[in-house]
């Protein structure tokens, strides 16, 4: 095939918005691509044009992108086009190599330092150097700050006038996450490792101070290609600035009405302003939607027509262009425990009419959501997994959550009213209705435990009948040691692996994705938006959120909200964004009162301390061994060598890797605190009434000096569906 006719090829197929696009001349293009109008096909196809034509060399082309999943795919299409040798790289990967290769030159032979995987180790050791005990979720959320802050280009003294300027909603006084930021960055220094956001710093510092090695990026790179222009933060945009060096060919492909990162400091500013400060820029509209139904489409549209602020200036009219399909139903319920029911009752519905379980989708704002669907889901034996979170039973605070609900039988009173024998347990892992933090990973802690309590008002609201002898039965009120059972029972149907299912996502990891079906969920005044987005630019990013909500359905789509949280709760307003569809054909759909509630005084959490120093302990990992981090162990070696040996032939034999048995952190609080009883072993973390059951005997035998040898039989271990 030649030249011409390969090049040629490539516009095949092509709508007129998208050839415009291919076909734009060199310099600064701006593609304003909406949601389904083949955003990845128009830049591909932009690319290899070129490079077919002659335009451009393929090494020559750098193009990046967000993750690295969008990275292959753009490399897959763009070897298909017969355009090899085009760096398709995110950010972050294409600094790293970047640094990599210069390393030598630029720290005069000294080792390149070594990267963090994950900021929270270092957070946590920062945060104990300024009088801060921060666990697992409020590392996340300093650590969270800190990233901010340093993709916004805001260094540690500049951080509490620019937090104050951004409306951050800070996990500590914004003083004291000042002096956080300030050890942790010494603390790196300290002990030669970097971050992410300093690996893009020196990529940025080795070409604007270096200009042997700016010389070197750009003869090499002189055509870029930007995706998700939109989500470009101020650190990333000077690094593409600096590969730049001036020049313009810079091809840029967004859609500010699908801005919905901002919290991490990304920013549609660069996108909105692309025309002026590019002058002569070719802008191209792509809004031929391929993906959704008309239906679909138009109330895309009626949600983000009411759009305000910066980005509403970019705002796309999208044009279905799939056949016609049934138009989206809004649905109302009394409480959210029936939301969640209709909606696996829908799933199952669905699934038993042919669409596959893996294109159905959930969606909601919070991760702490997901867990009423997993329980109706699991009810209405449908198969789910949770993308971009544990599952409910699996988050390391709702398992600490159960083994203190366990412990508390042994202290609360059995005539206690269910709800609040559960808040007077959870008291003990530090959780209070009346003290919700502020929002991120903190904020899903509280509301997961939440969703403990309000599993326990509907459990009480239903209590079970129980034989008394062989004819008789009975109804009494449900205790606590009930509520633990139903917990386990709940948790343990939850491990059911899991080949295909119907999908349980926020809506901001839903981004990108896209399902036959699609359920939102929870769409009330509080939720969505949220009750944190008190200016309107946040607001708008709520309503943007729901944008790329419904964008991600291609054929069917059920919005909802609940008037009330639980039975009988204070009645909430529908979201604002909301717009007025028909809610003929059901109306409102009733659930079962619910149980009355009482309020609970704040009981201070239960102590745990260092068995080695006595220290307190709070983080998680540090309360399931019992000693600080930093205190010696005092382990059986002998006995982690056997438990790790019989760990080795259990997996063998029921083929499954190693962790799926036990966690090597759990391996050595087993060596360590070596339980002598079963109500020992099931208070360490990771070992709940499931794994109880299937390895409880093996391990209290070796724990007590057996050997491998006798607790592994030849029979073949199975696991329980």
């Amino acid at each position: 095939m030649g030249v011409h006719s390969a090049s040629e090829r490539v516009l095949a197929g092509l709508d007129p918005e998208q050839r415009a696009a291919v076909t734009a001349p060199a310099g600064p293009v701006c593609i304003l691509a909406g949601a389904g109008t083949g955003k990845t096909r128009a830049v591909t196809s932009r690319i290899a044009h070129r490079a077919l034509t002659g335009e451009v060399s393929p090494r020559h082309v750098l193009a990046v992108t967000f993750t690295a999943r969008a990275a292959a795919e753009m490399r897959a299409r763009l070897t298909a086009l017969g355009a090899q040798g085009v760096q398709a790289r995110t950010f972050h990967a294409a600094a790293l190599r970047q640094v990599r290769y210069f390393a030598p030159r630029l720290l005069a032979g000294r080792a390149m330092p070594e990267l963090l995987d994950s900021k929270a180790r270092v957070v946590t050791l920062a945060a104990a150097r300024v009088g801060l005990r921060a666990d697992r979720a409020a590392a996340r959320d300093l650590a969270g700050e800190i990233e901010w802050a340093k993709s916004s280009l805001v260094e540690p003294g500049e951080y509490v006038v620019a937090a104050a300027k951004a409306l951050r909603d800070t996990p500590h006084e914004p003083a004291k996450v000042a002096e956080v930021f300030v050890a942790y960055e010494r603390l790196k220094r300290a002990n030669g490792v970097i971050d992410f956001e300093d690996m893009l710093r020196a990529a940025v510092w080795g070409i604007e101070e270096h200009p042997d090695v700016a010389e070197q990026v750009r003869t090499q790179y002189r055509h870029f290609v930007v995706d998700e222009y939109q989500d470009v933060n101020p650190l990333q945009q000077r690094l593409l600035e600096a590969w730049l060096g001036g020049r313009d060919d810079l091809t840029v492909v967004g859609d500010a009405s699908q801005t919905i990162y901002s919290f991490t400091g990304a920013t549609s500013a660069y996108l909105v302003d692309f025309p002026r400060r590019h002058r002569g820029a070719t802008v191209v509209r792509l809004v031929r939607d391929y993906r959704s139904t008309p239906q679909v489409v138009g109330l895309a549209n009626a949600v983000i027509s009411q759009a305000r602020g910066t980005e509403a200036r970019l705002r796309l009219e999208l044009r279905g262009q799939r056949p016609t399909g049934p138009e989206p139903e809004l649905r109302i319920f009394t409480d959210e425990p029936a939301e969640a029911a209709a909606v696996a009752t829908r799933c199952r519905a669905l699934v038993d009419a042919g669409t596959p379980a893996r294109e159905i989708a959930v969606l909601f704002r919070t991760n702490a959501q997901s867990e009423a669907y997993e329980k109706a889901l699991t009810e209405a034996e449908v198969p789910y997994v949770v993308q971009g979170a544990e599952r409910f039973f699996e988050r390391a605070e709702v398992r600490q959550a159960m083994v203190a609900l366990r412990a508390a039988t042994r202290s609360i009173p059995g005539e206690t009213p269910l709800r609040a024998a559960v808040v007077e347990g959870l008291s003990a892992v530090g959780w209070a209705p009346d003290a919700a933090p502020a929002g991120g990973a903190a904020r899903e802690r509280w509301e997961a435990l939440a969703a403990l309590v309000q599993l326990a008002e509907e459990y009480a609201a239903s209590p079970p009948v129980l034989p008394i002898g062989e004819a008789a039965a009975v109804e009494r009120p449900v205790t606590l040691a009930d509520f633990n059972d139903e917990l386990a029972r709940r948790a343990a149907q939850q491990h059911v692996p899991t080949v295909e299912g119907v999908t349980l996502a926020s809506l901001h990891s839903a981004k990108g994705l896209e399902w036959d079906a699609v359920f939102l969920v929870g769409l009330s005044e509080g939720t969505l938006p949220t009750t944190y987005a008190r200016t309107a630019e946040q607001v708008e990013e709520e309503r943007r959120l729901l944008y790329v909500g419904i964008t991600r359905a291609r054929e069917w789509l059920w919005l909802s909200y609940a008037v009330a949280r639980s039975p009988g709760g204070r009645a909430r307003r529908p979201s604002r964004f909301l717009p007025q569809l028909d809610r003929s054909g059901g109306g409102t759909e009733r659930a079962g009162a619910g149980a009355a509630t009482k309020r609970v005084e704040r009981r201070r959490p239960q102590v745990v301390s260092c068995r080695i120093c006595g220290a307190t302990l709070l983080a998680g990992p540090d309360r399931k061994l019992g000693r600080c981090p930093t205190c010696p162990s005092d382990i059986d070696q002998d006995l982690y060598e056997r438990l790790h040996d019989w760990r080795a032939r259990m997996a063998g034999s029921q083929k499954v890797p190693a962790y799926v048995v036990f966690t090597d952190a759990t391996l050595v609080a087993l060596a360590e605190r070596r339980p002598g009883r079963p109500e020992e072993l099931i208070a360490i973390a990771g070992i709940g009434p499931r794994k109880l059951g299937l390895y409880g005997e093996p391990v209290l035998a070796l724990v007590g000096g057996a050997a491998v040898d006798d607790v592994c039989p030849e029979k073949t271990f199975e696991i329980e569906p």
